[in-house]
């Protein structure tokens, strides 16, 4: 075969000719990564939230449009998943005083028919339903009180609900069942207290002595 169509033999690269060089650029990369890794992470740990905030403040920024129509935010939503309820009232200006007025609750939207409120960040919308309605009442016996069914309210700190207490008692609106202790020595130990609306619909205001224990599983004995 001649000299020009032979087969030349590869030429080793400079790393196989030298495995120890080889050896030691691989350490210096690992000690560069080592080093490198976790101020990286760091930089991670302080950045994630800021962009995680700021795609939050995105998604929840007011769209350009509504530019053109006045508004002001005096309530935010409560954390978590705020409850949405829609209630029956005979008289949308009852409504307002007792509400905005007596609970202070902040009004958001409103029609000639309809209010919304934030009750402690969740939702209530008072929805006039006629003149002559009135909540209609049932009983079911708990702890010895006759407690009224349907009612709402909040599961509130005892602060908040001492507050309500004298919001209630303030305005010299009638107790349906006396603010109390429910439950004493068991694990759903509770303060409680009812009332109604103008529209006779029932509240209830209660704050448990262990907030942790609020779903408790366990039997209790009837009325």
């Amino acid at each position: 075969m001649s000299e020009r169509g032979a087969t030349r033999p590869r030429q080793p690269t400079r790393a196989s000719q030298n495995p120890m060089k080889m050896q030691s650029s691989l350490r210096r990369a690992s000690l560069r990564l080592a080093t490198t890794a976790p101020r990286l992470a760091s930089r991670l740990s302080t950045t994630a939230p800021k962009l995680s905030a700021a795609a939050r403040q995105l998604s929840t920024a007011p769209d350009s449009q509504y530019s053109t129509t006045q508004f002001e935010t005096r309530a935010h939503p409560a954390p978590g998943s705020p409850f949405h309820l829609a209630l029956p009232v005979h008289c949308m200006k009852a409504a307002r005083d007792f509400y905005g007025g007596i609970l202070g609750c902040e009004e958001g939207r409103s029609s000639v028919k309809w209010q919304d409120y934030s009750l402690h960040g969740h939702q209530l919308v008072c929805h006039w339903a006629g003149d002559d309605y009135r909540c209609t009442d049932y009983f079911n016996p708990v702890d010895g009180d006759e407690v009224p069914v349907p009612h709402f309210g909040l599961q509130l700190t005892l602060p908040e609900w001492q507050d309500i207490v004298k919001r209630v008692e303030t305005a010299n609106i009638p107790w349906i069942i006396k603010p109390h202790l429910r439950f004493k020595g068991a694990p759903g130990e509770q303060w409680t207290c009812f009332f109604k609306d103008p529209s006779n619909n029932n509240l209830e205001f209660k704050a448990m002595v262990h907030s942790s224990l609020l779903f408790a599983k366990y039997n209790v004995a009837e009325g």
